[in-house]
């Protein structure tokens, strides 16, 4: 049941991640073999990273699923392209929800294989965060992740939620649920209060100082 539960919350992730991709780039006039590759990259990135760090086979290397449900995506924004790239909060909803699984997957995978909660912290922020970086450096944006959005911060506050759950004896259903609920509600705050973290900008230059 449990890894029914975890595949079909990659099997989320995967579409949600791809179709961020796919949509952004299409608005910058890929091809649709150049947005499938983008779609598909946003999609396996941070899990790729997460099974090489932690030594295990890499995930999409053992199932054609992710592949096929990338080009379903694709196909996907090519049918409904008009309401999926035209809207700005479409790329919010997609990137978010595939933020909260694959948090979740990265959270889960590696307390699976004996890590403690620490690493499986850290494995959640790549898993979630770390596509949308290879997405944007292609599609040549400064990577989400770097500015001032409430990003990778909701990825860790949803793997601390994960944590309490845990020690406080809840089900790994529970722990999960919790963790995506957090991370999708904290963007959605985010967005909606305009929070963001402060930035880390060069102190003005005082009005005596030398010019070097």
């Amino acid at each position: 049941m449990e890894e029914t539960f975890l595949f079909v919350t990659e099997m989320v992730g995967t579409v949600a991640c791809a179709i961020s991709g796919i949509r952004l780039a299409a608005t910058k006039n890929f091809d649709w073999f150049g947005a499938y590759i983008v779609g598909l990259v946003t999609a396996i990135g941070g899990g790729t990273l997460r099974d090489v760090l932690l030594d295990i086979p890499v995930f999409w290397m053992q199932t054609w699923w992710y592949l096929a449900v990338t080009a379903l995506s694709l196909a996907t924004v090519i049918v409904f392209r008009n309401m999926l790239v035209s809207r700005d909060k479409v790329l919010f909803i997609f990137d978010s929800i595939g933020l909260a699984m694959f948090c979740v997957i990265g959270i889960q995978k590696t307390l699976a294989v004996g890590y403690p909660m620490w690493v499986a912290t850290v494995m959640g922020i790549i898993t979630g965060a770390f596509g949308g970086v290879i997405r944007d450096i292609l599609i040549n944006e400064e990577p989400l992740v770097f500015r001032k959005d409430i990003y990778a911060t909701a990825c860790l506050a949803g793997a601390l939620v994960y944590w309490v759950i845990m020690l406080m004896g809840g089900s790994p259903f529970a722990q999960q649920i919790s963790c995506a609920a957090t991370v999708i509600l904290l963007r959605i705050l985010a967005l909606r209060y305009s929070l963001s973290l402060p930035i880390l900008a060069p102190l003005p230059k005082s009005k005596k100082q030398g010019k070097f």
